[in-house]
């Protein structure tokens, strides 16, 4: 009797001793270590090639979004990075049929690519992050680039990946599955983001928030003098405790200025309904959306990646990768408490 008790106590006093030995080595990740390693030479490696002239202005649905999604798949394959499980690749469908409006023009079947690093401790818990690697393609001749909008999120997107693939090879892989997702159709209706948050391919209540980036590679008027700034958009509205965890992250880590104003409820643009996060907020998940605000170049051939700041661009993103690493990583997903008005 004594050696069938004692088996499981010491079995018992191992396994705590193995959680504090797993929480100690997690507590030393170098998460600044992880971060720094998004860089203004890389996105813009990256940023020239997604965004360049060969894209032709990456029209939803052309073979020029296609062939700028073939370059970011091939960047996930090459760093050990997979498309999620049960799925059969990098691409979700995106039927022509389902972006149909009667004020747009008919749009070509089109993809949703997303890329995943399952979590280590609570992998059916969700964190997406995302970008639309559209944008609005040819006029008259004239090749839109759309480094800005979204390219800039499109490649920030990517290098934070690679951020969480370089920690999870040294041994400090996310606790919380993260889905890195590129949507399409953004600039005709959000249509990738609406048809992944009605067909997700986890349960829509397992997804802990969405981080959606579009736009964060150059400054607008208000903030000619002064670059160091990125709006941040909704991460109040479901949950006092997003917002809290992203003021946190940039007081310790990147110290931009947080620009509210267009988080006002009576902000006359409206962007918290404008950009891909909306779908993830309409069904009751947190959101934060990282924004750069307009510039003159918005939506005109002028958008290119030789315009683009590189150093903000790499800090704003930074600010998004140790916001993700917080919602990863710690005990408890982010409590809704709001409604979302």
């Amino acid at each position: 009797m004594k050696k069938i008790i004692a088996l499981p106590l010491a079995l018992f006093i191992l396994s705590c001793g193995s959680s504090q030995i797993a929480q100690k080595n997690y507590a030393k990740a170098d998460v600044a270590k992880y971060m720094n390693t998004i860089t203004p030479a890389d996105l813009k490696k990256h940023l020239f090639i997604v965004a360049g002239d060969e894209m032709e202005g990456r029209n939803t649905g052309t073979e020029g979004q296609k062939k700028a999604g073939r370059y970011l798949i091939s960047q996930y394959e090459e760093n050990g990075i997979s498309y999620p499980k049960g799925a059969e690749n990098f691409y979700q469908p995106v039927p022509s049929a389902f972006m149909a409006r009667a004020f747009s023009p008919k749009l070509n079947d089109s993809e949703n690519i997303w890329a995943f690093i399952e979590g280590t401790e609570k992998p059916e818990e969700i964190l997406v992050i995302s970008a639309h690697y559209d944008h609005v393609g040819m006029k008259n001749g004239e090749i839109y680039n759309g480094a800005d909008d979204d390219g800039s999120g499109t490649v920030a997107l990517l290098e934070i990946a690679l951020a969480f693939m370089q920690a999870k090879k040294d041994g400090y892989g996310p606790k919380r599955s993260i889905l890195f997702l590129h949507v399409t159709g953004e600039e005709h209706g959000l249509h990738g983001s609406r048809y992944y948050s009605e067909n997700p391919l986890f349960p829509i209540e397992n997804t802990i928030a969405d981080l959606n980036i579009d736009m964060i590679g150059r400054r607008d008027d208000d903030h000619k003098d002064n670059g160091n700034y990125v709006y941040i958009i909704g991460s109040d509205r479901l949950s006092t405790e997003l917002h809290n965890i992203n003021e946190a992250a940039n007081e310790k880590y990147t110290k931009l200025e947080l620009d509210y104003r267009y988080n006002d409820r009576n902000d006359p643009n409206r962007f918290y309904f404008r950009s891909d996060h909306y779908n993830f907020a309409k069904h009751g998940i947190p959101i934060i959306f990282y924004f750069n605000g307009v510039h003159a170049d918005y939506h005109k051939p002028g958008d290119t990646p030789d315009k683009i700041e590189y150093d903000l661009l790499a800090k704003r993103a930074q600010l998004a990768f140790a916001t993700a690493w917080e919602l990863a990583n710690r005990e408890n997903r982010p409590v809704v408490d709001k409604n979302g008005e």
